[in-house]
């Protein structure tokens, strides 16, 4: 596989074996075997030199061709170790390591728990390293930056500390040893960098000192004034910074592709990112401001289960959130962007798990009467104002309660109140009598191990009854109310399986109150459309997400028609459902929340028109507002879980229905997978699609002109590129392959030779060239030539830079820190490159016009450095005027467009971090 691999005339002037070597040094092997790596250091470091003999061969080969390697400059590395090292490195102790170590100067990297992890006992080396070397070029992960030490480098411990628990930062430095510690492999190699002498220090360049002081006046003379007409005239282009600070959202693990597109067919951009580590693809849908607001997280106690609004007066509105294990409520006030602030805790009964807001002493100021599960009260607070109360008092009920409801069941105008105790598989009723007091409890049977219990009028005799959700019997239970606060025996409404959350409305629109059920157990909610005489039709079943707990019903569309949203708290998502208005229902669409989503509520609370979502997190001990867009779609993450892990990512129509799809890359069976967009906004499986051997990158574009989206799938194995033609449905035809060069990584579509014919230019990692394929307009091509880059190519960009109407290149060199410009001829063919200073590490491109001065200009990122380096052209190919902004950390993908249809350049980046960031123009 390593010599598979190597290309025949490897970089850094290595010979093919020695290439190999480092290659096969850098392959996981699969279990149960051991990889090479993990025996040859564990050799070196805990066995004899006899036991080391079976590698002599390979070491001498390996260590040739990493002493060949150019030393890296004196940087800081890190290595991560998951035990606690500290004792065995006091500060000033010397200390040699004897295997290979990997090393990165990334600590994201670490974050993986085959390093380093995020928790448990861990050592963190910071290490001043003065002969590394980068293997990157030769290694078989072409996308990690690692930096390998040799046997036998010696340190200085310079310090230690432990900024949290079982957390260990040892600061090591690189020193030469007195004596050989690894003996060179070749006569002439250099294990450490070549210490250069001065200039002033050699004998050939003694220069008279007044000659050299003269030449500096006048150089300083002339070049104050030149500088000074200079500085009379700002040349346009000049600007401030345009993105000056992004907003961050939380997303999935590990992203590593970002796309933009139309995946709801409206006018604003939406997003699509690719997460390694989830294996799933989260679609973020746009709205007019260009915020993709995943959610708005704000802390509360430990477990939280209920959350509920309190209107205190006019003027005051709180968040009331039940903190189960604390025994508290926590109230938060309601900022007018929908965030939160906490205001006070009350501490209230044992396992609280339900709160209602409610006159219950007949007085103009707001009581609360909150329902404790492990003590079996009810915990009745008078007169909440200004975060304070005045007194309280408590009820006994029935055994584990689990839900507590209030109304006027006898038409007194003084609130009652029904509680449900899951233990004794009845209800409480507690009718009020005023100033707080209620009579004797009055207790009713219903069904086995009941959950929650709503009201309203189901039978239409203008009085309210009960209906409650049975955890352990097949039926609701329905308590028909005589209206002077007594109810009848319960009426059993079959639905086939134990039931939890509950929740009455008028699903469609006939007067006549419905019941939607979550089913216990089960991936279902169950809709049960009301008779007039509370009877129920046979109840409708609509998939959702694992272990539904709670739904609401309201309006999310603005169509005046009440929608569904369930929390799935295995699943860690939200379901919504959109009435077509008859109390049917589309499909779900799923948004992703914190861990252990357990109950929701619908209230406008960011000043908009429509509702949105508070979700209370119980595993996460936090609550989210879940903004809506008032179109029945919220600005969250919607997953879609991929069924194997994919490296990379396209969009395109492929069917035509002016939806957004995508396409993703699957290295590990060699194919490719078309994910089309739903009128749902949903993503379905279109089917796989063979491509080459280890497919890394891929294009969209219509190659033959039949106004269909083909594809070009870039293989590194075998060099090639595959071409399969769309069909215009969302499938696709067998594929054709081209060569190109060796371990193609990054390609641009164009057309190259004005023959209105898509082309190919193909950036080739192993051998450091760019390959164009000329199109003939059927979907195959000609090789037009190849063209040398700089070190390890990274990215390649199409644009107009010197207004001619042609085509250039621009390639980013990561290996050398420049960009190369290659100016079109208008015939297929390419001047020589011409290199740019792009900053440090360029990884990733991006064009278009960050002045807003209708130049196209060039934003190089960088993801080892976090920086977007912008330089901006005069539209001559030149870059008169350049800027570096710091962005996120550990950037792995961007796309540059307008979110905010403002006309202006917006840029959107994904982060190892696990963040989606977005930079909306700002300069004026």
């Amino acid at each position: 596989m390593a010599l598979e691999e190597t290309p025949e005339e490897p970089p850094d002037g290595l010979t093919m074996d020695e290439s190999a070597a480092i290659r096969l040094y850098t392959i996981e092997w699969e279990a149960p075997h051991r990889s090479l790596y993990s025996m040859l250091n564990y050799t070196l470091k805990n066995c004899s030199r006899e036991d080391l003999r079976p590698y002599f061969r390979y070491m001498k080969l390996f260590l040739t061709a990493l002493v060949k390697l150019p030393c890296c400059p004196p940087l800081t590395v890190w290595r991560g170790v998951t035990k606690n090292l500290s004792i065995d490195f006091p500060p000033g102790t010397r200390v040699t390591w004897w295997a290979f170590s990997s090393t990165t100067t990334e600590l994201t990297v670490l974050e993986n728990n085959m390093y380093l992890g995020t928790t448990g006992a861990r050592t963190l080396f910071s290490v001043e390293t003065i002969n590394g070397r980068t293997i990157r070029n030769h290694s078989h992960f072409v996308t990690e930056d690692e930096i390998l030490l040799l046997p036998g480098t010696h340190m200085i411990v310079q310090s230690q500390f432990s900024p949290a628990t079982d957390l260990y930062i040892i600061h090591l430095k690189q020193v030469i040893p007195d004596e050989t510690l690894l003996e060179l492999p070749f006569e002439g190699a250099r294990l450490y960098p070549k210490l250069e002498r001065p200039w002033y220090r050699k004998k050939r360049f003694v220069i008279p000192l007044a000659l050299l002081i003269t030449m500096c006046i006048v150089a300083t003379v002339v070049g104050a004034i030149l500088g000074t007409r200079a500085a009379n005239k700002e040349p346009p282009y000049v600007f401030t910074n345009p993105y000056p600070s992004g907003t961050t959202f939380d997303i999935g693990s590990f992203p590593i592709s970002l796309v933009s597109g139309y995946f709801n067919g409206d006018k604003y951009v939406d997003l699509a990112i690719l997460n390694s580590g989830d294996q799933s693809i989260d679609i973020l849908l746009g709205n007019a401001n260009g915020i993709y607001s995943t959610l708005i997280q704000t802390d509360t106690g430990t477990d939280p289960v209920f959350v509920t609004l309190c209107n205190v007066s006019d003027n005051t509105s709180y968040l009331i959130v039940v903190n189960r294990n604390d025994g508290t409520i926590t109230l938060f006030n309601i900022n007018k962007d929908g965030t939160l602030d906490y205001a006070t805790d009350f501490r209230v009964g044992v396992g609280p798990v339900s709160v209602v807001c409610g006159h219950f002493d007949n007085n103009s100021i707001i009581d609360m009467a909150v329902l404790n599960s492990f003590e079996n009260t009810v915990y009745l607070i008078f007169d909440v104002h200004d975060e304070t109360y005045e007194y309280y008092e408590w009820l006994d009920v029935g055994e584990y309660p689990s839900s507590m409801i209030y109304a006027d069941f006898n038409t007194d105008l003084i609130l009652d109140l029904v509680v449900v105790n899951q233990d004794d598989n009845n209800i409480t009723v507690l009718i009020g009598v005023g100033d707080g007091y209620f009579n004797d409890s009055v207790t009713y049977n219903v069904g086995e191990t009941p959950a929650v219990v709503v009201s309203g009028d189901f039978n239409n005799d203008k009085k309210m009854d009960l209906a409650i959700s049975n955890n352990g019997s097949h039926f609701i239970s329905i308590l028909f109310g005589d209206g002077n606060g007594a109810f009848q025996t319960q009426v059993p409404c079959e639905v086939g399986n134990g039931t939890g959350g509950l929740a009455a409305a008028d699903l469609n629109k006939d007067g006549i109150l419905d019941l939607v059920a979550t089913i216990s157990g089960g991936p279902y909610v169950n809709v049960l459309l009301g008779y007039r005489n509370g009877s129920f039709q046979r109840g409708v079943y609509y998939e959702v997400g694992d272990n539904p707990t709670a739904v609401v019903a309201a309006d999310f569309n603005n169509d005046g028609r009440l929608d569904l949203a369930i929390t799935n708290m295995d699943a860690n998502t939200i379901s919504i459902l959109i009435n077509y208005g008859d109390g049917t229902y589309q499909p779900e669409v799923k948004y992703v929340t914190e861990k252990g989503p357990i109950f929701l509520m619908a209230n406008v609370f960011n000043n908009g028109a429509t509702p949105d979502l508070i979700v209370v997190n119980n595993l996460a001990n936090s609550v989210s507002l879940v903004i809506g867009n008032g179109d029945g779609t919220f600005r969250a993450r919607i997953p879609f879980m991929l069924p194997e892990t994919s490296n990379n990512m396209a969009a395109g129509d492929f069917n035509n229905d002016n939806r957004t799809d995508l396409v993703v890359v699957n290295p590990g069976n060699q194919s490719v997978t078309i994910l089309l967009t739903t009128k749902y906004n949903t993503l379905e499986n279109a089917g796989n699609y063979p491509c080459g051997v280890s497919p890394f990158f891929l294009i969209v574009v219509d190659f033959n002109g039949d106004n269909k989206l083909d594809l070009a799938v870039f293989n590194q194995k075998d060099n090639t590129v595959s071409i399969l033609l769309g069909n215009g449905n969302g499938s696709f035809q067998t594929l054709n392959s081209f060569a190109t060069g060796t371990r193609p990584i990054a390609a641009v579509s164009g057309d190259f030779n004005k023959d209105k014919k898509v082309d190919l230019a193909v950036i080739n990692l192993s051998s450091q060239n760019i390959s164009v394929l000329l199109g003939y307009g059927n979907g195959s091509f000609q090789s037009q030539g190849s063209y040398r880059t700089g070190k390890s190519p990274s990215f390649v960009i199409a644009l107009d830079l010197n207004s001619d109407q042609i085509s250039d290149l621009v390639v980013a060199n990561q290996g050398e820190d420049t960009i190369s410009v290659y100016l079109g001829y208008g015939n297929g063919s390419f001047q020589g490159q011409n290199k740019f200073n792009a900053g440090r590490s360029p990884g990733l491109l991006l064009s278009g016009d960050f002045n807003n001065d209708k130049i196209l200009d060039i934003g190089v990122i960088s993801n080892q450095w976090s920086t977007l380096y912008m330089l901006i052209s005069d539209g001559n190919a030149s870059f008169p005027y350049k800027q570096t902004n710091t962005i996120v950390t550990s950037p792995t993908d961007a796309v540059a467009t307008d979110f905010n249809n403002d006309e202006k350049i917006d840029v959107a980046m994904i982060s190892k971090k696990n963040i989606l960031r977005i930079y909306i123009f700002q300069d004026k």
